[in-house]
């Protein structure tokens, strides 16, 4: 990563591992590679599809994500 704005990406990557060593790695004593696996899988879903962001007005980032993609492929007017 280089150019304009990567340190502000550093920032948003740093706090997305810190949530998830928190909230779902050191809270949890997994025997296997796979049971972690699993659960760090769930541990994203639950945070793009269900967890509310305050960034974006309380809603989920895959509600967000979906919304603009809908918004994108409606057919523009043309003058």
């Amino acid at each position: 990563m280089d150019g304009k704005g990567r340190c502000i990406d550093n920032v948003f990557i740093e706090r997305l591992w810190q949530s998830l060593k928190y909230e779902c790695v050191y809270l949890h004593a997994w025997e296997t590679g796979s049971q972690a696996k699993a659960a760090i899988g769930h541990w994203i879903t639950f945070c793009n599809h269900r967890r509310p962001h305050t960034a974006h007005g309380g809603q989920p980032p895959a509600v967000i994500y979906w919304n603009s993609i809908e918004t994108d492929q409606q057919p523009q007017a043309v003058a």
